[in-house]
């Protein structure tokens, strides 16, 4: 049962596990209640504590007003207050997967502690809570998980990948997350939360030997049990913080597409053919650009003693093999059913392949690498350098490529902050590679 009455805005009494107020959805309801007045009323319980309704209680305050029309429901206890709340979060509110996992999962374990959690064929009159006595509570029934999927405009589904994002990932991993681009997009994280299932799996039985150990006060057992848990739990973040990098850079590389036809018009417009010969060294900026044989000791006189990164873009000729004691890791991009033969022609230490669209790239270094654990759709020879620059390379660090390509390399070195080695035996390859960056950075390269 709810009554409509005036309110004092100061008396209204907000709950501090309220999630935080969206400026630009206030401004929005501002000029709205400024214009046809509050259409729909806030909600509080007989305490005068909010339900519902935060953003149009701070619009209302930021226009000046002194009371607000609000509903005035009883509810049998502060759990089901917080059941409201929650609902109408869920409805009403544009949440991102994070906060409606985190809202679904308080639900149920409010649920849970009223023995009302949900079950196949239940609905809101077999939900409706009874008081001691056997009469019915005035607070109003509780939603079905179905309600709330029909009056969200989310599937069941939905909430459940939602519920298992929550669960599933570990808490530092989350708060890295929160408020970057990944923690909208429901998919990269259940591809975060899925990484390190197994070791999820031993930490949690580990963390139930752990309590049974304290309920009969075994503290060997506790000691040991503890270990596991934290061992278990390290594994599980660092396979889910290697998944939450390869999101990252699959991301990068999906947004660098338009980017990159961009440049490639402005450079056909913009600019005339530069004169490259053989034996030429140039300068652009802190990269350093080569023409010629880029397996003799004058290239790789030009070096740095240890890169981050080696990338080496399509081509028919390889007599590379000294670029694995060159940089730490070594990326070679063939075609599909050339990779094997490549793998078989070379005396690099290879240590597994990734099929990116109809490349496959294999990976060299005498290092452990860990396989980034999410499978990734990239077609495009730019977005492919863009995914292996981010995953394997960090801002600062020096690359170094054998083949200029149509300068992607270059390119996306300049755009990421890496130092770029980079040569090619084709003057007029190196000539597009040069003017490619002189159109990225309006700068003029030098020649030395």
């Amino acid at each position: 049962m709810a009554k409509l009455t005036l309110v004092p805005i100061s008396k209204i009494h907000i709950n501090n596990n309220r999630r935080p107020i969206k400026q630009e959805k206030v401004d929005e309801l501002v000029e709205s209640i400024r214009a046809n007045g509050l259409l729909n009323p806030i909600t509080l319980d007989n305490n005068w504590n909010l339900v519902a309704g935060h953003h149009r209680l701070k619009a209302c305050e930021q226009l000046g007003l002194k009371e607000i029309e609000c509903h005035i429901i009883v509810y049998q206890d502060s759990d089901r207050a917080r059941l409201a709340e929650i609902d109408e979060n869920l409805i009403r509110n544009e949440l991102r997967p994070l906060e409606r996992g985190k809202l679904w999962l308080e639900r149920e374990e409010i649920l849970l502690r009223l023995g009302l959690l949900a079950k196949v064929g239940d609905n809101q009159y077999t939900l409706t809570g009874k008081n001691i006595t056997g009469s019915e509570v005035i607070s109003p029934p509780i939603k079905t998980a179905k309600d709330l999927a029909r009056e969200s405009g989310f599937s069941e589904r939905t909430y459940q990948y939602d519920k298992q994002i929550i669960r599933n990932t570990h808490p530092d991993i989350l708060q890295i997350i929160e408020n970057t681009p990944i923690a909208q997009r429901q998919t990269a994280l259940l591809n975060i939360a899925r990484a390190g299932s197994k070791e999820r799996i031993q930490a949690e039985q580990a963390e139930k030997a752990l309590a049974l150990a304290k309920a009969s006060s075994d503290q060997e057992e506790q000691q040991r049990q503890a270990e596991i848990v934290s061992s278990y739990r390290t594994r599980q973040k660092k396979a889910q913080l290697s998944a939450l990098k390869s999101a990252e850079a699959l991301i990068q590389a999906k947004s660098s597409h338009s980017r990159t036809q961009q440049q490639r018009k402005k450079l056909h417009q913009r600019l005339s053919k530069l004169e490259v010969s053989l034996g030429d060294r140039w300068k652009l900026g802190e990269n350093l650009v080569y023409c010629g044989d880029t397996s003799s000791d004058k290239f790789q006189d030009l070096l740095p003693k240890e890169a981050a990164l080696t990338i080496a873009t399509l081509s028919s000729t390889w007599k590379h093999d000294y670029l694995a004691e060159k940089s730490r890791i070594v990326a070679v991009l063939r075609q599909e059913g050339y990779i094997y033969d490549f793998c078989r022609s070379n005396q690099m230490p290879f240590q597994y392949e990734l099929a990116i669209g109809k490349i496959y790239i294999g990976i060299f270094s005498y290092q452990s690498i860990s396989k980034p654990p999410m499978p990734v759709n990239v077609e495009n020879i730019e977005g492919i350098v863009n995914y292996l620059m981010h995953l394997y390379s960090s801002p600062n660090d020096c690359a170094i490529a054998p083949f200029m390509g149509e300068g992607e390399i270059l390119a996306i070195c300049q755009r990421l902050r890496r130092i770029c080695f980079i040569g090619d035996d084709n003057p007029q390859s190196v000539s597009r590679g040069i003017m490619r960056w002189q159109n990225i950075t309006d700068r003029q390269a030098e020649k030395i």
